[in-house]
C-alpha cells in the first residue's frame, strides 16, 4: 500500500496543471482535457522551464541552453521565435494578449497563468476514457439502394456521441466502424481488437418517409446488454431521431451516467445541431458521401453530382462545400485532373465551408490545406490547422490532415508520425491514415518500421497497391544507403541484389495492381533507376510520354532523376511546384533528393514554395 502511494505520489509530481491542460514533464505530453495535443519537443521543453519557474522571467540566453547547447547554429533567435510561437499557437494563446506565456522584450519570457503541481496524472485510472464503438447499423428495409442511409444512421450517431462527452468518452470514428459492416465477429471478439469497453448495435428499416430503428449498448467484457430500445420517426424527424439515440445510449454508459446528456449541458447543444434545414439537401449529400469514399472515377463524378445537388438545394450547407472542396483536393492529388486547375475550382467551396460553419474543425483543416496546395501561404495554413486542432482534437481527420498539411512539408517528421498514431487511436483500421503512416515513417528514414506499418496494411488492405508502394520504396533507400551512398559499410553484400529486386518487385505490383492509373510509373522509372536497370527505366519515362492521360510532373522528373539527367529532373520539378503537384511537398524530407540538396537550383525550388532555405 506505501509503494502504491508514493509510485503515485511520484508521477504526480511530474504533473503541472493550468487552465484546462496538463504538462506532463516525464512523458513530454500536454493534454487538455485528457486529450493529448501535438506538441513538438523543443516546444515542450520551454513550455516545462517556464512552468519550473511560474511567475519568473526566463530569459532567452537560458532557452538558448536548453535548446541548443553546445551547437554552432547561429540564428538562434528566429529558431526560439518559432519554437515558442508554435507553443502558444497550441495553447491558443497570444502574444498581444497573452493568458499564459507573457514576452518580456529583451530578456524572455514569463508564466503567467495559476499553475498546480501534482494535479491529476494522465496514468491516473480517473483519467482514461471509457471507449466506444457504433458498429454499422443494419439497413433491414431490402432495398440495397437503402444502404447509404444506415451509413449515415451510423455517421450521426457516432458524430453525437464523440461530440458528448470527448474528455470522458472516445468513439472509434466512423472508418474503423465500416470494416465490421457485415461482420459475424461476437461484441467480446471485437472490443479484444478494438480495446473498446461499449458497443452500439442498431438495425433500421427505412418504408417511404417511415424509419424504425432498433438500438442496444453491449458491455464487452461480459457481453451484458445496459440498454436497448426502438425509435419511430419520420423522415422530416430524422435529426432529433439521431440525438436522441445518442443521448440516451450515453446516458447508459456506466463511466458516464447522469454526469452528461442533460438539457444544459453545453457538448449537446453542440451534438444536436442540424447540419442543414433541407432535408432534400441532406439526402444528396449523404449520398455523395457514400460514393465519394469508393474513390473510383465514376464514384467520384456521380459524387460530385450529388454534392451539387444538395448546393442547389442550400447553398449554406457547410459539408456539402467541404465534400466538394475535398473531392478536388484528392482529383488534384492523384493527377485525375491538373492539380492547379482543380485546386482553383476547389478553393472556394473550402472557403465557403469555413464561412458558412466556423465551428467545423474539418472545414478549417480543408481550408488549411487550400492555404498550402493553392499559394503555399504557410503561416494560413498553419492559423487554420490551429483552430482546427482547438476545435476538435480528437478528430482523426483533423490529425491527419495536420500531419500531411503542415507538419510533414516543414520536415517535423517526428511530430508528423506523432500525429497519425494519434489518428489512429481513434481511427484504428482506417486504411488511408496506415498508409500515411508507411509514408511518413518513410519520410522519417524509419525503414524497418515502414516495412512492417507496409506488412500490416496488407493484412488489412490486400488488394491495394500502397503496401508494395511502401515496401518498394523502403528498400530501394535501404539499399541505396548501403550499397550506393556507403552511408552503412557493416551489412552482408550478399543482400544487396535481394534488395534491389526487392524494391522493383513493389513498384511493379503498384503498377499491376492500378491499371486505371499511370500514377506510379514514376516511382517505377526511379526504382529501375536506382539499381542500375537503365534501359528499363527509359522504357518507363516513354510510356509516361506516350500516354494519353495528363501525368504529374513529379513523374517524369523521378523517371529522369533515375536516370541521372539532373538537368531535365530540375526542369520536371521546375513543372511540379508550377502545376501545384503534391508530391513536391516532401522537398525537404525525400530521401533520394539528398544528392540535390546543394545545387542552387534546389534552393531556388524551395523559394518559390516559400520553404525554409
Amino acid at each position: 500500500m506505501h509503494d502504491a502511494a508514493n509510485r503515485v505520489q511520484k508521477a504526480a509530481s511530474h504533473v503541472v496543471a493550468f487552465d484546462c491542460y496538463e504538462a506532463n514533464f516525464e512523458s513530454q505530453e500536454l493534454r487538455k482535457r485528457g486529450i493529448r495535443l501535438g506538441l513538438r519537443e523543443q516546444s515542450f521543453k520551454v513550455l516545462a522551464a517556464l512552468l519550473e519557474r511560474p511567475g519568473e522571467i526566463v530569459s532567452r540566453e537560458q532557452l538558448y541552453e536548453l535548446l541548443w547547447r553546445g551547437s554552432v547554429f547561429v540564428d538562434f533567435d528566429n529558431n526560439l521565435n518559432t519554437v515558442v510561437a508554435h507553443l502558444r499557437e497550441v495553447l491558443c494563446d497570444s502574444a498581444e494578449h497573452p493568458r499564459f506565456i507573457e514576452t518580456v522584450p529583451k530578456r524572455g519570457y514569463r508564466f503567467i497563468a495559476d499553475v498546480h503541481r501534482g494535479v491529476g496524472p494522465p496514468t491516473e485510472p480517473r483519467l482514461r476514457r471509457s471507449r466506444l464503438l457504433v458498429l454499422p447499423f443494419v439497413n433491414l428495409s431490402g432495398d440495397p439502394a437503402q444502404e447509404y442511409f444506415s451509413d449515415a444512421m451510423t455517421d450521426e450517431v457516432i458524430t453525437r456521441l464523440a461530440a458528448a462527452a470527448p474528455a470522458q468518452l472516445a468513439v472509434i470514428a466512423r472508418t474503423t466502424s465500416m470494416r465490421y459492416k457485415a461482420s459475424r465477429k461476437d461484441v467480446a471478439r471485437i472490443g479484444r481488437e478494438l480495446n473498446v469497453d461499449y458497443i452500439v448495435e442498431g438495425a433500421l428499416r427505412r418504408v417511404g418517409d417511415d424509419v424504425a430503428v432498433n438500438v442496444q449498448l453491449v458491455q464487452t467484457r461480459d457481453s451484458e446488454h445496459l440498454f436497448a430500445d426502438r425509435y419511430h420517426a419520420n423522415l422530416p424527424d430524422i435529426f432529433q431521431m439521431h440525438t436522441s439515440i445518442a443521448e440516451d445510449v450515453a446516458a447508459h454508459v456506466p463511466t458516464l451516467g447522469a454526469t452528461i446528456g442533460t438539457q444544459t449541458q453545453p457538448p449537446w447543444a453542440e451534438a444536436r445541431r442540424k447540419p442543414t434545414a433541407n432535408l432534400s439537401a441532406y439526402n444528396e449529400y449523404i449520398q455523395g458521401r457514400y460514393l465519394l469514399e469508393k474513390l473510383t472515377p465514376e464514384s467520384m463524378t456521380a459524387a460530385k453530382q450529388h454534392f451539387e445537388e444538395a448546393l442547389r438545394r442550400d447553398p449554406e450547407f457547410a459539408l456539402a462545400h467541404m465534400e466538394m472542396a475535398s473531392l478536388y483536393s484528392w482529383l488534384g492529388y492523384v493527377g485525375l485532373m491538373r492539380p492547379k486547375d482543380a485546386y482553383d475550382i476547389g478553393a472556394p467551396y473550402a472557403f465557403k465551408a469555413a464561412e458558412f460553419d466556423s465551428s467545423l474543425a474539418e472545414a478549417h483543416a480543408v481550408l488549411a490545406e487550400y492555404h498550402k496546395q493553392g499559394d503555399f501561404n504557410w503561416p494560413e495554413t498553419q492559423r487554420e490547422m490551429a483552430r482546427a486542432l482547438e476545435l476538435n482534437p480528437d478528430s482523426p481527420f483533423v490529425r491527419l490532415r495536420n500531419s500531411v498539411v503542415y507538419l510533414m512539408p516543414q520536415n517535423h517528421m517526428k511530430e508528423a508520425v506523432t500525429e497519425i498514431e494519434l489518428a489512429l487511436e481513434s481511427d484504428p483500421l482506417a486504411a488511408t491514415t496506415r498508409i500515411w503512416l508507411g509514408c511518413m515513417l518513410l519520410l522519417a528514414r524509419e525503414y524497418d518500421r515502414a516495412i512492417e506499418e507496409a506488412r500490416r496494411l496488407l493484412e488489412l488492405e490486400p488488394n491495394s497497391p500502397w503496401p508494395h508502394f511502401i515496401d518498394g520504396i523502403a528498400c530501394r533507400q535501404k539499399y541505396f544507403e548501403q550499397f550506393v551512398s556507403g552511408v552503412r559499410i557493416t551489412v552482408d553484400p550478399s543482400m544487396g541484389p535481394a534488395l534491389a529486386e526487392r524494391a522493383v518487385a513493389g513498384h511493379l505490383k503498384c503498377v499491376e495492381l492500378s491499371p486505371g492509373t499511370d500514377y506510379y510509373l514514376g516511382w517505377l522509372g526511379l526504382a529501375l533507376g536506382a539499381v542500375g536497370r537503365k534501359d528499363e527505366a527509359r522504357a518507363v519515362l516513354d510510356r509516361l510520354r506516350k500516354s494519353e492521360r495528363y501525368n504529374l510532373p513529379t513523374g517524369f522528373a523521378h523517371c529522369h532523376f533515375g536516370l541521372g539527367e539532373i538537368d531535365a529532373a530540375f526542369e520536371w520539378f521546375d513543372r511540379a511546384v508550377d502545376e501545384r503537384d503534391q508530391q513536391i511537398m516532401p522537398i525537404l524530407s525525400y530521401a533520394h533528393f539528398d544528392p540535390l540538396r546543394s545545387d542552387p537550383r534546389f534552393d531556388r525550388l524551395m523559394r518559390k514554395m516559400k520553404l525554409r532555405v
